[in-house]
């Protein structure tokens, strides 16, 4: 009887708890259910405005970011921790792009960051696509361009000429081939760690395309990639795909187009590898390409 008694008095302080400490939220966050029309899933749209917003009658920049789940909240603690109050980096407005409700992850993303199905072919040897369905990347797009980014430029003092997209793995593949399909659709592209090698390399053919077809590319582009992330011996290094070979032809071709409105950079970030190379990435990215009034003096 002891025993039980300790126990119920155990498991009511448990529920009190619960119910005096309810879950952290981010201040200055706001979340949109907006479902797109183009395939029919239901997203949200997480935006995040910077302790400046609102005090003067400047347009910010506006950055957009797949992957939101994890990317969202780094980014925002980056700007507000490394930009130092808009000294190493300029103040923006951070839009999530959130997975599709009912999806996990990895279902959401393969469908949605993806250009091609597939799994509507025969399986080539070594390939290995565990996700349900792949290649919704143009109708994801179309998402992005008719619903996202009006409805941010319409809510928010966001600046249309400067639109930033960031995609890390399958979202810099995303980012790829809006760049590649729709390349005004943002104005900057900052592609990490890009899954050029996705279905034998499509990413390529669709270059090609697109060379064959127009005389010019008018988008900055810049291209990260991880030192661990080529076919070398180690156990970090990866063991199937070169990643860092993949993007390095990626921007050779571009380049060799001699496109008039193109600038593309590429930079590959020592001592990091497919998984950890993100936060480093977005952190030398936003202090290079959305630079503050700085240089940084502590107090």
């Amino acid at each position: 009887m002891r025993l039980f008694i300790v126990l119920c008095v155990f498991l009511s302080l448990n529920l009190s708890a619960e119910e005096q400490f309810p879950a952290w939220e981010l201040p200055d966050t706001q979340v949109h259910q907006l479902p797109a029309l183009s395939n029919g899933r239901h997203y949200e749209v997480w935006i995040e405005l910077p302790p400046s917003y609102g005090k003067t009658d400047k347009k910010l920049p506006v950055l957009f970011v797949s992957d939101a789940n994890y990317a969202f909240p780094l980014i925002r603690s980056i700007r507000n921790r490394l930009g130092a109050g808009g000294q190493n980096i300029e103040d923006f407005i951070i839009v999530g792009l959130s997975y599709a409700k009912g999806a996990s992850p990895t279902d959401s993303r393969s469908l949605d960051y993806t250009p091609t199905n597939v799994l509507a072919r025969a399986k080539k040897p070594g390939e290995n696509f565990g996700a349900k369905a792949y290649g919704g990347a143009a109708l994801y797009a179309r998402y992005l361009q008719q619903q996202v980014i009006p409805f941010v430029l319409k809510n928010y003092r966001a600046d249309p000429q400067r639109k930033l997209f960031v995609g890390h793995s399958y979202g810099a593949l995303l980012g790829a081939h809006i760049l590649l399909t729709q390349p005004d659709t943002f104005d900057l592209y900052i592609l990490s760690s890009p899954s050029f090698w996705f279905d034998d390399k499509f990413m390529l053919k669709q270059e090609q395309q697109y060379a064959a077809q127009n005389k010019d590319l008018a988008a900055k582009v810049q291209l990260y990639a991880a030192e661990f992330e080529q076919k070398k011996p180690g156990p970090r290094y990866l063991k199937n795909n070169d990643i860092v070979a993949d993007m390095r032809l990626f921007e050779k071709r571009l380049k060799s187009r001699n496109y008039p409105g193109l600038q593309i950079h590429s930079q590959i970030i020592a001592d990091e590898d497919h998984l950890s190379v993100f936060p480093s990435m977005i952190s030398r990215a936003l202090v290079k390409l959305l630079p503050g009034y700085g240089p940084y003096k502590p107090s």
